[in-house]
């Protein structure tokens, strides 16, 4: 339901999930339901009832069910908590499960639902660093409202018809879903579904064979192409183990010659789309090499064969005469070796081959009483 992927089943097929047990008078009618069926189902158990009824655990076991967790207390905020708090709730709740079994590792599958189904993206990320799946669920019945058994049936078999096969998530510890599974099992069979057992893979029983393909919730055509990259999962390491590094000396680095690695980060608020930077980075100080007294110098090119010649343009000086009744001057005349004229008249010289249209200067028209202009009216 709150995830995008789901198991890889075929159309009319089915898994059976139960969470919150193991209660004596529920779990074990529950127990006589399956095995009068022959049905196989998986078993989410919270820490806290493996603790309390041990013996409903190992009859889980005993009757060849699958075994996955419910974390220890079951609280409804897994997406709220820490992440210390998470993971103390997941181990906590595995440890009890396996002491209930007796430490029987090979019976506990490593599987783990979220109570309540809210999701956390640093408690998915822990969980597949221990190497732990964690599930979800197809359709619900609704069996842990206060709602009639008719309804748990109803709901339970609508939403399968709509969907068409998947994970169907019971209670084992309500009365109402004792009172509605001989119905669903009795409609699944005349509805022509197979239940599926879900069972984690050994190196007697290898995975199934899959594609990706068909761990898609909603999978998109074959000639579809993929609209972006898939996620990439943040993981949260279960231990603080570390490999070993080489040391310093090995690497031919002098200690003294480092920078501490423990560079501030600015903190002041960034733009959208920017990343904080160091404000200086690590890096070895400079080291002064010493040249050996019979090292062989090859000698250097002079600069002056890399310079460029610059070109130095003439000067051009033009001189315009002047009127003659001008006012003479005082100050010192520049006489120069030649003299530019320029003929005023050059603009107004007719091209070759052009003919004029009308005489130069303006002409006084004729003026008569029906030619005067009239006057305006403002």
């Amino acid at each position: 339901m709150q995830y995008g992927e789901t198991l890889p089943l075929r159309d009319r097929e089915v898994v059976l999930t139960f969470d919150d047990g193991p209660l004596p008078r529920e779990s074990n009618q529950v127990l006589d339901i399956l095995a009068k069926e022959c049905v196989k189902a998986t078993f989410f158990v919270v820490g806290r009832m493996a603790k309390t009824f041990p013996e409903g655990v190992r009859k889980l076991r005993d009757a060849g069910h699958t075994i996955g967790t419910h974390s220890q207390n079951h609280p409804l905020s897994f997406n709220r908590m820490s992440v210390e708090q998470a993971q103390q709730e997941v181990d906590e709740g595995i440890a009890s499960t396996l002491a209930a079994l007796g430490g029987d590792r090979a019976a506990l599958s490593p599987f783990f639902r979220i109570p309540g189904l809210l999701r956390a993206e640093a408690v998915e990320g822990y969980l597949a660093s221990r190497g732990i799946q964690a599930w979800s669920a197809d359709f619900p019945a609704d069996d842990w409202r206060h709602v009639s058994p008719d309804t748990v049936f109803h709901l339970a078999m609508s939403r399968l018809a709509a969907k068409g096969k998947g994970i169907l998530l019971l209670h084992d510890i309500q009365p109402r879903t004792v009172a509605a599974l001989p119905r669903i099992l009795q409609a699944l069979k005349a509805g022509g579904y197979k239940i599926v057992h879900v069972v984690a893979a050994t190196q007697d029983l290898p995975k199934t064979a899959t594609t990706p393909q068909e761990w898609r919730l909603h999978p998109a055509p074959e000639a579809v192409a993929s609209a972006r990259w898939p996620r990439v999962p943040r993981f949260v390491f279960a231990t603080a183990e570390m490999l070993p590094a080489p040391a310093i000396a090995d690497i031919g680095l002098d200690r003294d010659r480092l920078i501490p690695g423990s560079v501030p980060i600015r903190s002041n608020r960034l733009a959208r789309g920017q990343v904080p930077t160091p404000q200086s980075s690590p890096w070895p100080r400079h080291t002064l090499v010493e040249s050996p007294a019979n090292m062989i110098a090859l000698p250097v090119p002079s600069q002056s064969l890399f310079a460029l010649p610059e070109r130095s343009a003439p000067v051009i000086r033009a001189m315009v005469p002047v009127k003659a009744d001008r006012a003479a001057s005082d100050a010192p005349q520049l006489v120069n070796d030649r003299n530019v004229s320029i003929d005023i008249s050059a603009a107004a010289r007719p091209i070759a081959g052009s003919v004029r249209i009308a005489p130069e200067g303006l002409q006084r028209g004729p003026l008569d009483a029906g030619s005067r202009p009239r006057p305006l009216n403002h």
